[in-house]
């Protein structure tokens, strides 16, 4: 039992498997195949594996973020959802939006109408599809004030951020507030002291802008994946869409 479970901690390439992961029923195979067991089913492997919690089968991404400055960048952000900005707290017309961008969102239209779960039964979604075209979904969220403001365009780039933050920063209160903190991740489109000034230089009515980025690899750290995460489940999943 305990060679079966140090096993299953194993990547079958250890082995000289073309396989990414186990499944009890791969497993159990090798097992019987070297001698080591002269017969196991799935079950009973299943059992051995569980009792110390020990799941090969499944598999989760992760991230070694690799900003040197992570600690000082992160600070800045959880700051800023605390209403703090380098020590002193934020004023009642002091703002947090968080913004980003979620790519290549593909509208399908099924072939056949999706059809209601039903006692027993789940909803039924056609497999086959039309593709009706993809957008880029723009979005900047108030943390502290649940405000959403979103747009799609055809792609992603410098000018379609732009129009977001133009869209933000032409309506009230945020055209006459003190100071807007626009959080950010690294991306091309609004990377390092390059989109700093950029967007002092085109938007100068608006000079109580201020970027702040998240560290880098670390987008998880802005807010509005949050928001991204919840669009994903109650709108997009399952794709579907009447065009």
């Amino acid at each position: 039992m305990v060679q079966v479970k140090a096993w299953a901690c194993e990547l079958p390439s250890v082995h000289k498997l073309p396989l990414s992961r186990w499944s009890t029923t791969d497993l159990a195979r090798q097992v019987c195949e070297s001698g080591l067991v002269a017969s196991i089913s799935g079950s009973t492997l299943w059992r051995w594996l569980h009792q110390d919690a020990i799941r090969p089968w499944y598999h989760r991404s992760w991230i070694f973020p690799k900003d040197p400055d992570f600690a000082e960048k992160a600070s800045r952000l959880l700051d800023l959802y605390d209403r703090q900005w380098e020590g002193r707290p934020l004023k009642s017309d002091e703002f947090v939006v968080s913004a980003d961008e979620k790519t290549s969102i593909q509208a399908r239209r099924r072939l056949h109408p999706t059809e209601p779960c039903k006692p027993g039964r789940p909803c039924r979604v056609e497999n086959r599809y039309k593709r009706g075209g993809a957008w880029v979904y723009l979005t900047a969220l108030d943390v502290h004030h649940a405000r959403v403001f979103g747009r799609c365009e055809s792609s992603n780039g410098i000018a379609p951020f732009d129009r977001l933050v133009e869209q933000v920063m032409t309506r009230p209160p945020y055209n006459d507030a003190r100071r807007v903190f626009l959080i950010v991740d690294n991306c091309s489109v609004h990377r390092g002291k390059a989109a700093i000034e950029r967007l002092r230089s085109r938007y100068p009515r608006h000079p109580h802008v201020q970027l702040v980025h998240a560290p880098t690899h670390a987008s998880w750290l802005n807010q509005v994946e949050i928001y991204f995460s919840i669009v994903q489940r109650k709108v997009l999943t399952p794709n579907d869409f009447k065009i």
